[in-house]
């Protein structure tokens, strides 16, 4: 106003006069129809913005995309600006996005894993098979590339919708496709009817009752030895100790998004005996006094989501956990969800970047609270712990070692899988005893310990205790006991490249160590003549400065082949 004005100024629009243009709101604008599909998806179901996932999920697997008037109505349901919708759903690979006036995509996607048991198995050979299949199909099929699907064991492994077939073949692919066999096939496991009749849930009930106090637990876990299962090794006791003496209110998120090339062993627990691992986790909760547990499980495990969404609801009518108290997540296809800061932020909705540490999370966890974190293997021995005596537990166990390991055996053997042994035991002892020797015409030339992460070793090296501690003065870790068999079949140089594009593709890209590191050292080894000095001193920086294990240990593979198998480098000799 001026000096002594008593009415504001009015200033022109900048479009006044002849040419004034139509006044719009800007950005994209809400479809009527659209609305009306994403308010059907979603009914009465709450609009809290770490729901977002599980919302996009539910438009892919109506829609088979998300195209961009759905995304702007989930937007406007969720309260969420529209940048919030797209950096979350970008971040996911089992998510496809539409662009403006891009079709959606053909009505079946049929995904080959390549990842290195895969690849051993001729996933290459059956990914060029496909071809054909999809150019048959007048645009209804397309087939992709996908990472580690959790079949180490029966590679190589097609998925066809959410159907997983192993051991496939052109044939068994175009069967299932012609027969729409798009739907997981659910496999037999222990129901909560079974589970009960063998004394399943007495060890909850007597927590619940006052028969247990969360001291008898804790105590009997520290006496077991009983560590981290899902490659950190941390004490359990321990553990539930810590976030139990943190202030309330306090969270429970369980780990069942494993996606380590090789590993599988969550897999089997969850399709066999599920409720296992679920008094274990109830038990723990109770244990350390939280109100809320999510089970945030891998996208690829479709048959356990069937599973637990159809036995989960059993255990609130029979008054063993509270409604709405145990809550299943549902990852999107990202392996770093895997680590479990990552695995807080998609569980709260966003993309799944590590968090900078400390704090950790047993100190500021998932939404900002006190968080214990779980995987499947350490919960699935809680009960068989706290019936059979902590000296059960501890009781096995070889050279020096104590407990028992899942190891996940894929690979050159003549019956991979999963092998419940000692703690402690060498790979020759694993081979010969649990998987029946080498497969016919291989012999033993080197093995992944600890999966994709945890490096190769020679066959010369067969006598290694395997178990925590054990391995990281050779350069390689046990991680989540995942054991790949090489052959002299099979080359160690081509196995490190195969796990460094895996870690290229499975970057979050948030640190420039991990995201330029896997990129560069793909470029360097994918060359004739690999530059050891320069990829030397990659690797260190990688391992040195990057946020989290994936980029510190997507190294370990390239490092192997530099320290124990010298002449299979690509170069002159």
């Amino acid at each position: 106003m001026s000096d002594g004005d008593s009415k504001p100024r009015k200033f022109p629009h900048p479009g006044a006069g002849r040419f004034r243009a139509a006044i719009h709101p800007k950005g994209r604008q809400l479809d009527s129809d659209a609305h009306d599909d994403i308010l059907a998806l979603l009914g009465d179901r709450s609009r809290q913005k770490d729901l977002l996932i599980e919302y996009l999920h539910l438009i892919q697997d109506k829609y088979r995309c998300l195209a961009p008037d759905h995304l702007v109505a989930l937007a406007h349901e969720m309260r969420l600006s529209l940048a919030e919708i797209y950096e979350t759903a970008t971040f996911y690979a089992h998510f496809d996005l539409l662009g403006d006036d891009e079709p959606a995509p053909p009505e079946i996607t049929i995904r080959v894993c390549d990842s290195i048991a895969c690849e051993m198995a001729g996933a290459e050979a059956l990914i060029d098979g496909l071809a054909g299949l999809a150019g048959k199909s007048g645009g209804n099929v397309r087939v992709k590339r996908a990472p580690c699907m959790g079949g180490c064991d029966c590679a190589p492994v097609a998925e066809i919708g959410h159907n997983q077939l192993p051991h496939a073949s052109v044939e068994t692919i175009s069967e299932a496709v012609a027969a729409g066999a798009v739907a997981p096939v659910i496999p037999d496991y222990c129901n909560y009817d079974a589970y009960v009749a063998a004394g399943g849930y007495k060890l909850l009930r007597d927590c619940l009752s006052g028969g247990r106090s969360p001291e008898d637990i804790m105590d009997a876990l520290d006496a077991s030895g009983m560590r981290g299962l899902g490659g950190a090794g941390f004490p359990t006791g321990r553990k539930w100790r810590i976030v139990r003496d943190m202030p309330a209110p306090r969270m429970f998120a369980i780990n069942a998004d494993e996606g380590e090339p090789g590993t599988f062993k969550d897999r089997h627990f969850l399709e066999t005996d599920p409720h296992r691992m679920l008094e274990g986790a109830l038990v723990a909760a109770w244990v350390v006094g939280t109100d809320t547990t999510y089970l945030y499980l891998r996208d690829e495990y479709a048959a356990i989501r069937h599973i637990l969404q159809k036995e989960i609801p059993i255990l609130v009518s029979e008054g063993l956990v509270a409604a709405d108290a145990l809550r299943l997540r549902r990852g999107a296809g990202a392996y770093i969800c895997g680590e479990e800061s990552a695995m807080l932020e998609s569980i709260e909705g966003k993309r799944g970047l590590p968090r900078h540490k400390p704090p950790y999370p047993a100190e500021i966890g998932l939404f900002g609270r006190p968080t214990l974190i779980n995987n499947v293997e350490t919960l699935h021995w809680v009960r068989d712990i706290m019936e059979k005596g902590p000296d059960w537990f501890s009781g096995h166990g070889r050279n020096g070692r104590t407990g028992l390991r899942t190891f996940s055996v894929s690979g050159r053997v003549a019956e991979p899988g999963v092998k419940i042994a000692h703690a402690g035991i060498t790979l020759r002892a694993l081979i010969d005893e649990y998987c029946g020797g080498m497969a016919d015409g291989h012999t033993l030339h080197g093995y992944l310990p600890g999966g994709a992460s945890g490096g190769i070793l020679p066959a010369s090296m067969d006598d290694i205790p395997l178990d925590f501690g054990t391995l990281e003065e050779h350069g390689c870790l046990i991680g989540s006991a995942a054991v790949v068999i090489l052959s002299e079949q099979d080359s160690p140089a081509d196995a490190a490249l195969n796990l460094m594009r895996f870690f290229e593709d499975e970057s979050c890209g948030q640190c420039t160590p991990c995201r330029a590191g896997c990129e560069k050292a793909v470029q360097l080894m994918e060359t004739a003549n690999w530059d050891q000095e320069l990829l030397t001193d990659l690797s260190d920086a990688m391992t040195d400065a990057s946020i989290c294990g994936l980029g510190q240990a997507a190294p370990n593979c390239l490092k192997s082949v530099f320290r124990y198998f010298p002449d299979d480098i690509p170069g002159p000799k």
